[in-house]
């Protein structure tokens, strides 16, 4: 067991917050009302966030990469000293499980609020972590260490540890450096990449090997301790909707946990936060099997990003509660107290491409707002305007919804969402809402295996409103636009023209269709045809502005809210959103990309380029690999052929679409064919 710190009793007057966004901006929120001043740290790339002046003062770190600024332990340090706080608060991720930033807080008169560097890097390594947990009487599975330089001998461990098996990074987490190995003949380039991811994102490429639990729960339990010696449970969260080994939906408390193994689970929590002598808000995390048997995961010696259920179930501050024990104090008796009242789930909305495999989205987002409504909570670091830069991770934001029942919780998660108005970027926001509404998950089946039998794709695609309606109106309320910025003939009305027998028209694209408008105008009764089909039979207009179109079709009227930017119309509905892109009646040939085109499928860093030009290459060969947000992405051959030119080399920026390479066919050997 690892020592608890001795009593101490220190109040806490400024924090610096040693991170970035929506986490930031959440502790920056709960510091204020306890009267605590706050110190922000900014990157280059988030000069403009919200949570840099919401602080009382922020500091610079100059730089882009994680390395050189929320990675940059020694320059936060000293920050803090500089900006005279006292206190510093890691949220999660970057340095939030780093023993050295801790240890060096330490050394600096800071308070690390968190529990001591010795228990985070005696669970940071993950290895060590399960062997204490195992003494402690904790269930655990098989693994073995894989160290971060050197050979090993993979077929011994691989037979040692047992298939199917996960390369997961010894140090960190968020799904980044794991990898899922079916048999011995993928397990060399699982580990090879896996070493990478972990090396780039958490700066040590050592991983592990463990034995993989086909499609289990994921349940975790959020603990508490103090200096005082007590460790409590807060009870458990159901984590199993995952996408590249990353939680996308959570809730509290599980559907699958009863009185017993709610008990169960809590108890082997709060031993294994008792054996490290735990102080903090933490989570030991557990996968559970069908059968009810459950097995130490990790723990992670942080605030976790889904701890907004089990506040809102409990009606406890996580964060004010780490401050306050940070401080000295003993748990106060509505913690150790504290009952589950109703449900909560939280969604991650993210900037990213369902259909292309989550790939990470970047850009400006023109309008970013999710409505006020009961039971409903947003936290987020973005706000209209905001960019979605590529050095960081793609979580847009945290939607949360509390109710009375876990189906009560899950309709006003979904309604929340499809009220959402997000433009500028591509996000998950369809699948979210689907799953929330599919049946399988509103009988409680959430294990790690959802996204497997339910095609993301395919959920998302669900959720899409009727393009063809929203591209109507998006015609009419260009129309109107065109009319308001008219310089002359104001009286006209939107959409004549002298020759009333012709049609307006105008071409959109969305999602990879082409919706062909055309329509005709006469007071406020519309004929219109989207790809030769009618609209509907009776069209009534009864406002258009450039903003907002009020329309019935066939006696069902609604209010389509329209947003025009970055040359893309962007249409809210009550039957859900499309962003729709006009088609220019005249085409640029030069923009037209050479046959045999590779594009980027998204923005990113040339990690690697596996070709040369001339070299023959054979479908499914990778060609390059990009990295962004600290994820890797291989560009593979789509087909046999010869690279005639490679465009993108090591180590260059590359944006979504942009020309990497180019392959032709390759020549047939007629070398002795018939003359």
């Amino acid at each position: 067991m690892i020592a608890v710190p001795a009593e101490t009793t220190r109040a806490i007057s400024k924090l610096l917050i040693a991170n970035r966004g929506e986490i930031a901006a959440r502790i920056i929120r709960t510091a204020h009302a306890l009267g605590i001043a706050t110190v922000a740290v900014f990157s280059d790339p988030d000069a403009g966030a919200p949570y840099v002046t919401q602080a009382g003062e922020a500091v610079r770190l100059p730089g882009a990469a994680p390395a050189d600024t929320y990675l940059h332990g020694e320059a936060i340090v000293a920050a803090a000293v500089a900006a005279g706080a006292d206190a510093v608060h890691p949220g999660y991720g970057f340095l939030s499980e780093n023993a050295a930033f801790a240890r060096a807080c330490a050394d600096a008169g800071l308070i690390f609020v968190g529990p001591s560097p010795e228990v985070i890097a005696a669970m940071g390594d993950k290895v060590t972590a399960k062997a204490m947990m195992g003494e402690a009487g904790v269930p655990i599975l098989p693994g073995a260490t894989i160290p971060a330089e050197g050979a090993a001998d993979l077929d011994q461990l691989g037979e040692q540890v047992g298939y199917p098996l996960l390369v997961k990074a010894a140090f960190g987490g968020g799904g980044r450096g794991m990898r899922l190995v079916t048999g011995p003949d993928e397990l060399a380039q699982a580990v090879a990449t896996a070493r990478n991811e972990a090396a780039s994102a958490f700066g040590d490429g050592t991983v592990f090997a463990e034995r993989f639990v086909t499609d289990p729960r994921h349940v975790e339990v959020q603990i508490l301790g103090d200096s005082h010696g007590e460790v409590i449970g807060l009870f458990e969260r159901e984590c199993s909707i995952q996408r590249r080994y990353q939680k996308i939906v959570e809730e509290c408390p599980s559907p699958a946990v009863g009185d017993e193994l709610r008990a169960a689970l809590t108890a082997a929590a709060v031993t294994a936060g008792q054996a490290v002598g735990y102080t903090g808000a933490g989570t030991v995390e557990f996968v559970l099997g069908r059968d009810g048997s459950f097995f130490f995961l990790e723990m992670n010696t942080r605030l976790q990003v889904e701890h907004p259920v089990t506040e809102a179930v409990t009606g406890l501050d996580l964060v004010e509660l780490q401050l306050r024990v940070a401080e000295g104090e003993p748990l106060p008796e509505q913690a150790r107290a504290a009952r589950i009242n109703g449900h909560a789930i939280e969604v991650r909305l993210y900037a990213e491409d369902v259909p292309a495999g989550f790939l990470p989205v970047t850009g400006t987002l023109h309008r970013f707002a999710v409505p006020a409504a009961p039971g409903i909570r947003v936290d987020t670091g973005f706000t209209d305007g905001s960019v979605v830069s590529p050095h960081y991770d793609a979580m847009l934001a945290k939607v949360i919804a509390h109710g009375r029942t876990r189906a009560g919780a899950a309709r006003r998660l979904a309604a929340a969402l499809a009220g959402a108005r997000i433009h500028g970027v591509t996000t998950n926001r369809g699948l979210l809402a689907a799953i929330l509404r599919e049946p399988e998950f509103g009988a409680g089946g959430t294990d790690t295996g959802y996204l497997s039998r339910h095609e993301p794709a395919a959920l998302a695609a669900s959720a899409r409103p009727s393009t063809r309606t929203h591209a109507l109106a998006a015609a009419l309320a260009g129309q109107a636009a065109n009319r308001a910025a008219a310089p002359v003939l104001g009286s006209l009305p939107s959409g004549w023209r002298n020759v009333f027998s012709a049609a307006q028209r105008v071409s959109y694209t969305a999602d990879g269709e082409q919706y062909d408008v055309a329509y005709r105008v006469t007071g406020s009764i519309i004929q219109a045809w989207v790809n030769g089909e009618r609209a509907g039979e009776t069209l009534i207009l009864y406002a258009a502005s450039p903003d907002r179109l009020d329309l019935e079709i066939d006696r069902t009227r609604r209010v389509y809210l329209i947003q025009q930017a970055g040359g893309v119309t962007y249409v809210d509905a009550s039957d859900g959103s499309s962003a729709l892109a006009q088609v220019p009646r005249f085409g640029d040939p030069q923009r037209a990309a050479p046959a045999g085109s590779l594009l980027a499928p998204m923005p990113g860093l040339v990690l690697r380029v596996l070709a040369e030009v001339g070299a023959a290459v054979s479908a499914g060969q990778p060609l390059l690999v990009l990295e962004a947000m600290k994820m890797e992405q291989t560009v593979s051959a789509p087909a046999d052929g010869v690279v005639a030119e490679l465009r993108a080399k090591a180590g260059e920026q590359v944006s979504t679409g942009q020309i990497l390479a180019v392959l032709e066919a390759a020549e047939e050997d007629t070398e002795g064919a018939d003359e």
